[in-house]
């Protein structure tokens, strides 16, 4: 009997894998690929009958442990330090904010009562980690720094909150009116609890992950286990001491990945290949768990809530929550869209089915079909919303065809190979830096000391020993011509300037006004990084009075090599008349008072 189940199982996450090309080539949402298939394999498609709620729950809580671990341990923690206070704020009040939004809909859509309408929209409040980290990392969008981290982090941190919402929410409908008093009482106790715990169980965690992994020795394949292994152990223990689980694995991860763990090559691989697999099951047994008959009743007051929730309550709960960080309206406009809905929400519709709400399927139902048309409506169009609003970084090399090659222990250098493309500047005769050390080349299937190698030829794979910090000088050395589908002058600004030059020359230059005194004596470069938390990236900007500041190119030793200057009127073609500023609302409120005395 279990030769079926296997048969069946592999099947399914074969079909997905392999469907992921038509996906790729299509540009479709994968996800909803590996969500379709489990649909078509159902009880409505090829007959599957899979009904557990509790173990779809459980398949998707591990499968979500796994993602947020990788999340974190891929996420830089120059990214997290810039996008830190408008992310936890987007996490936390904006999910709240959605949720009641969401709610108010819901109640006059469906006629669902109030406490019931407010679950559905704390079950689809948060944003999905697997979704937004694939459209951003897999699908290849380069943004701006500050509005990928702002994503990233906040889809990476959110689940707690609506988690806690969906909880909360739940015992309150099923404790009736008599009990509903003391739950209320006990919600913000019971939230700074979790996220607490949470928060310093994962720090510890991330802590005691790195020093384990220095200490002990183990054959090499076996680290990358060991360290998920104790992540998902994390998992459930902080879980099982009342705090928040999935909070506590992003941020071991974060520690992790940012403390030079161990094995961090073989450990990045070994989490993409699992976080792959984990995303397939997930959204299988998800797939297989729904009865699309059932939408057919509920399909068009569930999209329109599903609509309402894309250009209304998630757009609303950005822009306030947004307004004191000083992002400007295309950026707002961007997170606002990247919204999407995903296993998070239909793992969380499962709570009230299993706990045996009576309305428990029809709000998994509801739930299900806002998933669905959140990753059709936004999945298809997050890169053209992006280039539309002119946040897409234009690409600064061409190509590269780079393996990096992980030394034992906690080397200093990489060992990396790069081949020689056509059309490389180290193909036409560019020179490599002292610092870098060729040591072997491979032509034609032989190897040979780089140092009779002669000149460089297409196809060559040139091994060399490199400090991590300097990787990025020599990509441009061996990449293609870079193709740029954005005009540079358009993103980067139309001058040109030289960031040694001091601020107060700049400032006169353009006649800037409203810069603080105590920036006058510092270079433009020094400013920059100080507005930027001290280390910057291309395409970062700085606003400095009316104009804005732009990171063109950065030295190998993170210092800002060329500066680019755009006038704040210039900050883009498709600039939305939505989503003003603070500093906008500000000026405005300004100008008004100024008129209001002159009359």
């Amino acid at each position: 009997m279990i030769f079926p189940v296997f048969l069946i199982g592999s099947g399914l996450v074969l079909a997905s894998v392999m469907t992921s090309a038509l996906a790729f080539r299509y540009g479709a949402p994968l996800l909803l690929v590996f969500l379709s298939i489990g649909l078509l394999a159902g009880e409505d498609g090829l007959g599957i009958r899979y009904d557990d709620a509790n173990s779809a729950y459980l398949i998707g809580s591990l499968a979500l442990a796994v993602i947020l671990f990788d999340s974190g341990f891929d996420t830089k923690l120059r990214s997290f330090r810039q996008a830190a206070a408008p992310a936890v704020t987007l996490a936390t009040l904006g999910v709240l904010l959605t949720a009641a939004l969401v709610g108010v809909f819901a109640h006059f859509i469906f006629g669902l009562p109030r406490l019931e309408a407010f679950l559905l929209g704390a079950i689809v409040g948060s944003t999905d980690a697997a979704a937004v980290f694939f459209l951003l990392r897999v699908g290849g969008i380069t943004l701006r720094d500050q509005v990928r981290s702002t994503l990233e982090v906040e889809s990476g941190s959110n689940d707690p909150m609506a988690i806690f919402l969906t909880v909360v929410l739940l015992e309150l409908i099923l404790a009736g009116e008599a009990a509903a008093a003391k739950v209320w009482q006990d919600l913000a106790a019971g939230f700074a609890i979790q996220m607490g715990i949470g928060a310093v169980m994962g720090f510890a965690g991330g802590y005691a992950l790195v020093a384990a992994a220095k200490r002990i020795t183990l054959e090499g394949a076996l680290y990358p286990i060991g360290v998920l292994s104790a992540a998902v152990c994390l998992f459930g223990f902080v879980g099982m001491v009342g705090g928040s689980g999935f909070l506590a694995v992003y941020v071991a991860g974060l520690v992790a990945g940012n403390s030079g763990i161990t094995g961090y090559m073989g450990l990045r691989r070994f989490l993409e290949g699992l976080t792959w697999m984990a995303q397939i099951a997930m959204f299988l047994t998800l797939g297989l768990l729904a009865t699309p008959s059932q939408f057919l009743d509920i399909a068009l007051p569930a999209v329109a809530l599903a609509v309402a929730l894309t250009l209304f309550c998630r757009p609303m709960a950005v822009w306030l929550c947004l307004l004191p960080f000083g992002y400007q309206r295309n950026e707002t406009a961007f997170i606002a869209w990247v919204g999407l809905r995903g296993a998070v929400s239909i793992l969380l519709g499962i709570i009230p089915l299993a706990a045996g709400l009576p309305d428990g399927q029809l709000l998994f139902n509801i739930a299900y079909i806002i998933v669905l048309t959140s990753l059709l409506l936004q999945g298809w169009t997050i890169r053209p919303m992006a280039r539309w609003l002119g946040l897409i970084v234009p690409v600064r090399i061409g190509p590269v065809e780079r393996v990096g090659l992980e030394l034992p222990g906690r080397a200093d250098h990489e060992l990396i190979v790069y081949r020689v493309v056509r059309e490389s500047p180290v193909l036409l005769g560019e020179r490599l830096p002292r610092w870098a050390r060729p040591s072997l080349v491979v032509r034609d299937g032989r190897s040979m000391r780089y140092q009779y190698a002669g000149r460089l030829q297409e196809d060559d794979l040139v091994y060399m020993f490199v400090a991590p910090q300097y990787i990025h000088l020599l990509d441009r050395l061996f990449a293609s011509p870079a193709k740029l589908t954005v005009d540079d002058a358009d993103f980067f600004g139309k001058f040109v300037l030289d960031p040694r030059q001091p601020l107060i020359d700049l400032i006169n230059a353009y006649g800037l006004r409203s810069i603080p005194d105590r920036h006058l004596d510092q270079s433009i470069a020094d400013f920059m990084l100080q507005r930027l938390g001290g280390t910057a990236e291309v395409g970062d900007r700085v606003t400095c009075g009316e104009v804005d500041l732009i990171v063109r190119d950065v030295t190998g030793a993170g210092e800002i090599d060329r500066v680019g200057l755009s006038f704040a009127q210039e900050e883009g073609p498709s600039r939305l008349p939505l989503f003003l500023s603070g500093k906008e609302i500000r000026v405005w409120l300004r100008e008004r008072l100024a008129r209001g005395r002159k009359t």
